[in-house]
């Protein structure tokens, strides 16, 4: 027999890779049946044969979506058990407690709940030159504004769409040109083709200002944060982007640009084509698969090889970790997920992590896989993350 408070406690053991060869025995021999004892089932208002039967029909529930692979059906359906089993009693224990400590029914369930952290999605905001904010999550697809010569519309997959018609009148475009900037928050994402054609995908907590019509003799931009782009082939018209006190110049080429405001370094990534990074006096030409690095305080260029699966992960849908320490971790997830992050223990910031996983999952799920390495613990207060030992 084991009690619903033994299960507990070797189940959390066993999640936080500490259990012993025998306590696992012990775990699987009662896979398959749970016996809850009599004590602390003495409440009139809980019966156990109620608990029972809620409790198998929620495995039963669980089994019927199970969709593994056959050589991981065991291993990760017993796993699935065990939380199932582990909500389950953790609601009857806490429902329990309630009872017997005659707490009211005003009791606020809603501190007892954290819910759900979910992953960020296509956000931002578009500032017209007049000042001006078009909310672009909730804007409707189609026609947004209508400049001299310039249509700023939004499509049906989410994207921001400027079109520059030289059959209009663009003198007034020519001689002052407008701005606008497009702003994604914590949690957010969005990608939009300029008028030239040169398409932008923007990471969260990031923003670009841009001409809504390139009429000078140089197409430039002015980056915070992160984006990658595809630019459009001009010859006559280099393609310029600002970021932080560094410039990159490019004709046409793919890249990647990381200029958030809490890094040390900005970084050019060049995945095909030619660029010309400079800051100050300093400046060094880089080939696909290499990256340049200039501090923010500093002139001098380090390039160097290019992670590039690392460095567009984000872009692909994917969180990809080879060896990167936690603080560079959590800034991604801080900012994907739009929460804050603490550190408990100082010697955590030591940790490297290594790893793929999808950036739409759960947070849970991220936080959870790197509990695995058995380096660090966590545990979610509000929207901030609290990273231990």
């Amino acid at each position: 027999m084991i009690t619903k408070e033994e299960f507990l406690a070797l189940y959390e053991k066993y999640m936080s890779g500490q259990c012993t060869a025998d306590e696992k025995k012990l775990l699987d021999a009662y896979r398959d049946e749970m016996i809850l004892a009599e004590d602390g089932w003495d409440d009139d208002f809980v019966k156990e044969d109620d608990v029972r039967a809620r409790i198998w029909q929620r495995l039963s529930d669980s089994r019927k979506v199970v969709k593994l692979p056959q050589r991981k059906v065991v291993k990760y359906r017993w796993l699935q058990i065990a939380a199932v089993l582990a909500a389950v009693l953790f609601a009857g224990v806490f429902f329990i407690q309630r009872k017997k400590n005659h707490e009211t029914d005003t009791v606020k369930l809603t501190n007892k709940v954290q819910p759900p952290i979910l992953p960020g999605g296509n956000k931002a905001y578009l500032t017209l030159a007049n000042g001006s904010r078009i909310v672009l999550d909730d804007a409707q697809n189609g026609k947004l504004a209508t400049r001299p010569g310039v249509t700023v519309s939004k499509t049906g997959n989410g994207m921001l769409v400027y079109h520059f018609s030289k059959s209009n009148d663009n003198t007034a475009a020519a001689t002052t040109p407008e701005f606008n900037t497009i702003t994604t928050p914590r949690g957010g994402q969005y990608q939009v083709v300029l008028e030239d054609g040169t398409r932008v995908w923007l990471n969260a907590a990031s923003s670009i200002r841009f001409p809504q019509a390139f009429t000078g003799v140089s197409r430039e931009v002015e980056l915070s944060g992160e984006a990658y782009f595809e630019v459009a082939k001009n010859k006559a018209k280099p393609f310029i982007v600002q970021a932080n006190g560094t410039k990159v110049h490019v004709l046409g080429t793919h890249f990647n640009i990381n200029a958030y405001t809490d890094n040390n370094n900005v970084t050019t990534t060049l995945l095909e084509g030619s660029v010309r990074m400079s800051s100050g006096s300093a400046a060094v030409m880089l080939a696909p698969g290499q990256q340049g690095d200039v501090a923010t305080n500093g002139s001098a260029i380090k390039v160097s090889p290019a992670d590039i699966q690392q460095t567009m992960a984000w872009k692909n849908g994917l969180f990809i970790f080879h060896d990167l320490n936690i603080t560079e971790v959590m800034k991604q997830v801080g900012r994907w997920y739009d929460v804050d992050v603490e550190y408990r223990d100082e010697d955590v910031k030591n940790n490297e992590f290594g790893g793929t996983i999808s950036k739409y999952k759960n947070i849970n799920e991220l936080l959870d896989v790197m509990v695995l390495t058995r380096s660090i613990h966590y545990k979610i207060e509000g929207r901030r993350v609290i990273i231990m030992k």
